[in-house]
């Protein structure tokens, strides 16, 4: 006997009640047995319970229920006060039973807002809304096929609790005695006995999650609640949205290249990020600990700072009580910046943090740049990133129950010009416009005013946000000291090569140091993993910090620049290089870290070359007097300065022939046509033994460190000349020892011997 034949068979008689149709009982049956009185289904059964009472069931006008467009939050994840609920303590809570017994509940499925329309127009009756005709939890489950992974027991039970909240106490009545009417041995205790989380419990227990939803909506359709049918709907859309995007971030953002070499592999971020310094202040100024000189602090910020982690960037509290809604995040280039996005992306994704938003799109300006020669609105956009957020309504981008996070990473590699006085303004996000016009309108503010906006950039020369913008900015300042080692810890599986890279940074005190850029970490962990990749986990880490330096400054040089000045020739980074290189070395004469604007002058290159594409400088504001401030730029650090200065004379030698160290020491520049490289080398050693403070120190280990055949190798493109100078190590080595037997500046020995570390002779 087929369903159609079941149905006339219940309903053919007039005395027939919703109670005698129940799973083909006779009234008798129901009424007489005390055990089925309390009969209990097992779970998700596959019930026959509520029945047509009018005529048999037309099977040709089946109402087909499409999967719906999605829900937003999770049952941990869900914040919102509209949404959330107090479940009791007590050790008999159905609900916590259930909670703890998830996952023996299947995934389903949401349902289309339209589809339900005509199931309750069809079932609706203009006598009696409850005898009418009623879709049976059977024909539910037979229109869907697969279930959407976004419905879990937990989105579920809030999703249907956080609907009912929103009826009067008189319609919540009126649902469950309609929910008792359609499906009594369901819900076979009284309904004045049961509360809404007791209800809403008992529903899943009993059904699906994808019927106990549909069941909600339908019955709230019945009794003419529209607007909280589609709230219902409006949670189930944002949460299917939610979930796929979601899946993407975790694609794009959840495994990450451990050495920069082998792109092939990959490690969950999870296992090797480290916490960041972040603090609540800026223009900090550059780190300046140094091994050898003590450096005056750069006059920079002297407010009281707060330590932050990318949990604090948007608390639930924080945009009502500063009513900022745009973030700025600096930091110097290496510093870590893109990690505490990708932490804050993973995090929400986790639910471990911001989960008062409902969705967070990060928009890097590497993939921006697709749409810089063309036209698109800002929504357009998104959907082209991430094709999950079509199935979102206008209304979702605008509403203040459905917070966004848009999270822009890496200005300072938009080319675009920031002109806030004449760009059109736009405050429409499905307007279609360019690019710049977008970018400027969102640093302004005015583009989707209900959104959170964090912005990712380098220290800008000329403010990249108007003045009048209210906005907050914190600044991301790499590792502290703990951190250092527990980075190491992370990126070695191998314990013992972790105790071995930790035990040989902190044997170099300039090395330990510039640990405090995450990027200069990676670079000393890539090059110790190639090391013991090749050699073994026993074999020698190199003694030498010159090609270290080598591989940070060409990273952020060469390998950087390709996103900022694609066209830039080989030439003209040399010159680039050569400029910024004897600037450095001047200063370093003088003993001076703070670049001045007429230093500028005499370099021929600007300070948004050097800060915001090489990102070998950085900018900040000094306040040495209450009523005046001023911009500031410095190196990154001092030992890049060194560097740069100890460049600058070996290019300059290997190039021009210039011994600009001599020019210095003696006053007049010697010009060399033969290949005394000695001459140069003899000439450094002694400079740097005139310095009492140490200035000259590191420089003189960089110098003679380029002399390596490794660093050689490295700095060959930056070498014009083809000829090919004799090597004169032995030589240079000899010389420096004899300088430490006539012991004529004792207090220089520690340095000369990391010199011939450094030579690799010792």
């Amino acid at each position: 006997m087929d369903d159609v034949e079941q149905f006339a068979m219940a309903m053919g008689s007039d005395s027939s009640s919703v109670g005698d149709a129940v799973s083909g009982r006779g009234q008798q049956i129901v009424s007489n047995e005390e055990d089925d009185l309390y009969y209990i289904p097992e779970r998700r059964p596959s019930l026959d319970l509520g029945q047509w009472s009018t005529s048999p069931m037309d099977t040709s006008h089946g109402h087909h229920v499409g999967r719906a467009p999605s829900p937003v939050l999770s049952y941990i994840s869900l914040a919102s006060e509209e949404s959330s609920i107090e479940m009791g303590d007590g050790e008999g809570s159905s609900t916590g039973i259930q909670l703890e017994r998830s996952d023996s509940f299947s995934s389903c499925y949401s349902f289309d807002s339209d589809d339900c329309e005509k199931i309750i127009l069809k079932s609706k009756s203009k006598d009696d809304m409850v005898s009418g005709p009623f879709v049976t939890p059977e024909f539910l489950q037979s229109q869907s096929e697969s279930s959407h992974p976004s419905l879990t027991v937990a989105f579920t039970l809030q999703a249907i609790c956080g609907t009912l909240r929103k009826l009067s106490a008189g319609a919540f009545k009126t649902f469950k005695m309609m929910l008792w009417k359609h499906y009594p041995q369901s819900f076979n205790t009284p309904h004045q006995d049961m509360d809404m989380l007791n209800l809403v419990d008992r529903l899943l227990e009993c059904y699906r999650l994808d019927v106990s939803l549909q069941i909600t909506k339908i019955i709230l359709g019945e009794m003419g609640e529209k607007k909280v049918v589609d709230y219902l709907q409006t949670m189930c859309l944002r949460n299917e949205v939610r979930h796929e995007l979601c899946e993407t971030l975790k694609r794009i953002y959840g495994e990450v290249c451990e050495d920069m070499a082998v792109q092939e592999e990959k490690r969950p971020f999870d296992d090797i990020f480290t916490d960041l310094y972040i603090t609540s202040t800026c223009d900090n100024g550059p780190n300046i600990e140094h091994e050898v000189m003590t450096i005056e602090k750069l006059d920079s910020n002297r407010n009281a700072e707060k330590r932050l982690s990318t949990k604090d960037i948007f608390t639930p509290e924080r945009p009502e009580d500063s009513n900022t809604k745009l973030l700025l995040m600096t930091g110097v280039a290496g510093s870590g910046k893109s990690m505490a996005v990708r932490r804050l992306v993973l995090d929400w994704i986790e639910g471990r943090s911001h989960q008062h938003v409902s969705f967070l799109f990060p928009l890097p300006f590497r993939e921006l740049k697709q749409f810089e020669d063309s036209t698109a609105s800002f929504l357009e956009i998104i959907q082209k990133l991430y094709p999950e957020s079509k199935k979102l309504r206008d209304e979702d981008y605008r509403c203040e129950d459905c917070k966004i996070m848009f999270v822009f990473d890496g200005l300072d590699e938009y080319n675009g010009k920031l002109d806030f006085e004449n760009t059109m303004l736009l405050s429409d996000h499905t307007e279609p416009t360019t690019l710049n016009v977008i970018v400027v309108n969102l640093l302004r503010g005015r583009l989707l005013y209900r959104g959170l906006f964090l912005v990712t950039s380098r220290p800008q020369v000329k403010p990249c946000i108007p003045w009048d913008t209210h906005y907050d900015e914190i600044e991301v300042r790499g590792f502290c000291d703990p951190e250092k080692e527990a980075f190491f810890k992370r990126r070695f599986k191998d314990p013992d090569q972790a105790a071995r890279v930790i035990a040989y940074i902190k044997s170099f005190r300039t090395l330990c140091i510039m640990c405090h850029l995450p990027l200069f970490c990676s670079l000393v962990a890539d090059e110790c993993y190639r090391i013991f990749r090749e050699q073994g986990t026993g074999a020698e880490l190199p003694r030498s910090i010159t090609y270290l330096y080598t591989k940070l400054v060409l990273v952020l040089t060469r390998q950087h620049r390709i996103l900022r000045a694609p066209d830039l020739s080989l030439e003209e980074e040399r010159d680039f290089l050569m400029k910024l290189g004897e600037l450095a070395f001047h200063m370093l004469e003088e003993g001076q870290f703070k670049i001045t604007r007429s230093n500028w002058k005499h370099t021929g290159i600007n300070d948004k070359e050097a800060v915001i594409n090489s990102g070998l400088c950085t900018q900040y504001i000094t306040k040495p007097h209450v009523l005046f401030h001023e911009n500031v730029l410095s190196f990154i650090h001092p030992t890049v300065q060194e560097y740069l200065a100890a460049l600058y004379v070996f290019l300059s030698f290997r190039n021009h022939g210039k011994n600009v160290v001599e020019q210095q020491l003696r006053g007049k520049l010697k010009m060399f046509k033969g290949h005394k490289v000695m001459e140069l080398y003899k000439s450094a050693v002694d400079r740097s033994m005139l310095s009492e403070d140490g200035k000259m120190d590191i420089f003189l280990r960089f110098l003679l460190g380029m002399e390596r055949k490794p660093n050689l190798e490295l700095l060959q493109p930056l070498c014009a000349s083809s000829v090919k100078w004799p090597t004169v190590i032995e030589e240079t080595a000899t010389l420096i020892r004899k300088r430490i037997r006539e012991n004529k500046y004792p207090c220089r020995n520690d340095n000369l011997q990391h010199c011939l570390e450094e030579l690799g002779v010792c």
